[in-house]
């Protein structure tokens, strides 16, 4: 009997059972949903509570019809299950958590209404918003010409795609700043996200470049994203920046990363046209002018992706 290899294989399975309590983030840039298991400890939350304060500003709940501040309620379609910005670190039994969470809430209590979160996946939230189901969509929703074309947006934060491999792989080992270098490599990403954009637009570069093309993976879960990398079947992850420094940053999910890639603004998502844009907006640019902004990003460790005012539809970066 090989008791060495017997306890080695022990031991990656309990690695393997952590991964999905560590899922990352594939949003918004673009990511997916994906939730951790009931009861189950995704990291930490902190127990600071910027929310608790915030109060309801008359001049900006003004800005919002007047059918809406009678219903007094909005339908929010929320990603949840990636960390910072949406996640359940008590469990999917207990609410939710994160960034995205306290921003939406802080912005419902300005505006003077009450919020119905739903979850779900990443990729049925802008679809959804067209059809009337949903009022607002977050989930890490990055700001592209394309999203453009059918969506309204109203920006919280500068996030932007970034890259991760498994801590101590050599075959990427230094910060991507140009998709060539990934020739020849697995990628692994989310479903519906600006990634699998990005990495579909551009996957001629390899060919021109004389060098063997890459493959992408997709996956409608992060935990599945992390155990692939974990497991070895993808080599490196493309994701949003603050979740993959956040993931970097838990022991449990050995991996490194690698910097960023592109900027992009990251935003409150509508149907084209809706008139929400403007109250979210004033809500945002007071919870900037206020502090409560400055306190939430501190709270999730984002403080690097601060806008200084919010806009409505702002151009893709470049």
């Amino acid at each position: 009997m090989n008791l060495p290899g017997i306890r080695a294989r022990l031991r990656l399975a309990a690695a393997l059972a952590l991964l999905p309590l560590l899922a990352l983030t594939a949003c918004g840039s673009g990511d997916t949903g994906g939730t951790a298991p009931a009861g189950a400890q995704a990291s930490p939350a902190p127990t600071d509570d910027p929310v608790a304060a915030v109060r309801t500003v008359d001049s900006v709940a003004a800005l919002l019809p007047a059918d809406v501040r009678k219903a007094g309620t909005l339908r929010v379609g929320s990603s949840v299950g990636f960390p910072p910005g949406a996640y359940y670190p008590n469990g999917a039994d207990k609410a939710p958590e994160g960034q995205d969470i306290d921003l939406a809430d802080a912005v419902a209590k300005v505006l003077g209404v009450k919020l119905e979160r739903q979850d779900a996946s990443f990729e049925t939230i802008l679809p959804a918003l067209g059809s009337g189901k949903y009022d607002v969509g977050t989930g890490n929703f990055g700001v592209t010409t394309e999203r453009l074309k059918t969506i309204d947006f109203v920006t919280y934060i500068n996030d932007g795609q970034g890259f991760a491999v498994r801590k101590g792989n050599t075959a990427l080992s230094k910060k991507v700043t140009d998709l060539t270098q990934l020739c020849g490599l697995t990628i692994g990403t989310g479903a519906g996200t600006t990634f699998e954009a990005t990495l579909t637009a551009q996957r001629g570069v390899c060919a021109k470049a004389g060098k063997k093309p890459y493959e992408v993976k997709v996956y409608s879960e992060n935990a599945a994203t992390l155990t692939a990398l974990q497991q070895g079947r993808i080599d490196v992850i493309m994701s949003t920046i603050n979740g993959l420094r956040h993931q970097a940053a838990q022991p449990a999910s050995q991996t490194t990363f690698l910097g960023e890639f592109h900027r992009l603004d990251v935003g409150f998502a509508f149907k084209k046209g809706s008139p929400l844009t403007k109250a979210f907006q004033a809500a945002v640019n007071e919870l900037i002018k206020d502090g409560t902004y400055a306190r939430i990003l501190d709270k999730w460790g984002t403080s690097a992706s601060a806008i200084d005012t919010s806009r409505i539809n702002p151009p893709e970066h470049t």
